[in-house]
């Protein structure tokens, strides 16, 4: 059976550690040839720019070669060609495939019937499994710690798989959340039915306040996703409902930083980039060392042969 990363939820909490180890060892070191002859396939059924860039930037740090498509319309889906179909036949090309899908559920399929290891670079509104190992990695560098952390998330909380990812990734670490988001864009009840499942400790707030930026430890930012509402007037109404200015952070805790899976639109206003609790630029790159740790995982590859490498 091949090895693949569909849920976060399914990475215990030493594989989560030992993925991030193995992390630490490709920013280090980011240049290698451990996968020199072997081929990675993205295939991006929905738009993307610093997932698909950090997965090809990260196999071909690697010495892969990277093949693929980032507009399912130039492919033959627009055909009639089935899911199954595609997978089958990108499985004879590559050995491995990244896939991203508008479909909850779509990689979870995909790794049942590829026949070369699956890595959910996100489905619909439901995981990013990497996203969330690349948030994990830049928690610990700017904490020292994924413990016992106050974890503020903030905006849409409903259509956001960064968030749900992340929720359930920190299970293993004894977090407080606070979810901040207008009653449209809560955290879904099946989330808040796991916090109080695995014992993790939340509170909700419609007002984002200085208060609650005060108790944080991490300051999670997500932007409303205009391609998730059917209705653009619902959209139009909360896409600005909150917004990060720099005199918001006066209180803030020195070593706070604000995180953002980006692409942002209006939720951090500019004058917050220069600010040193900003480290969302920093977090995309190390999606690279994430990614890279990832790919080599689902190869067979160990963190001692990196370590040799």
């Amino acid at each position: 059976m091949p090895r693949n990363l569909v849920g976060i939820d399914a990475l215990t909490r030493d594989k989560i550690l030992y993925l991030l180890d193995m992390a630490r060892e490709f920013e280090l070191r980011p240049n290698r040839k451990l996968l020199d002859g072997r081929i990675v396939a993205t295939l991006f059924f929905e738009p993307s720019t610093r997932t698909r860039l950090s997965f090809e930037t990260a196999a071909n740090r690697l010495g892969a070669k990277v093949i693929g498509f980032t507009d399912p319309k130039v492919t033959s889906s627009t055909k009639g060609e089935t899911l199954k179909d595609t997978i089958l036949m990108v499985g004879n090309y590559a050995d491995v495939i990244v896939m991203r899908h508008y479909l909850e559920g779509a990689a979870l399929y995909a790794s049942e019937v590829s026949p070369v290891p699956v890595i959910n670079a996100g489905d619909g509104a439901h995981q990013h499994p990497t996203q969330t190992m690349l948030d994990l990695y830049t928690i610990r560098q700017t904490q020292g710690t994924l413990e016992n952390l106050n974890i503020c998330l903030v905006g849409d909380l409903r259509y956001g798989r960064t968030v749900h990812s992340l929720l359930m990734a920190m299970r293993h670490f004894n977090p407080t959340f606070h979810f901040v988001a207008p009653p449209s864009l809560a955290m879904p009840d099946e989330y808040k039915e796991y916090c109080r499942e695995y014992g993790i400790h939340y509170e909700e707030h419609e007002e984002f306040s200085e208060a609650i930026i005060a108790q944080s430890d991490i300051l999670y930012m997500t932007r409303v996703q205009r391609e998730r509402f059917s209705d653009l007037m619902e959209y139009e109404r909360v896409k600005d409902v909150y917004i990060l200015r720099r005199d918001m952070l006066r209180e803030a805790k020195t070593n706070m930083r604000i995180l953002h899976p980006l692409p942002r639109v209006n939720e951090i206003h500019v004058d917050v980039d220069d600010d040193p609790h900003a480290y969302y630029f920093q977090q995309a790159r190390n999606g690279i060392y994430a990614r890279q740790a990832i790919i080599c995982d689902v190869l067979g590859l160990t963190l001692e042969d990196i370590r040799h490498d």
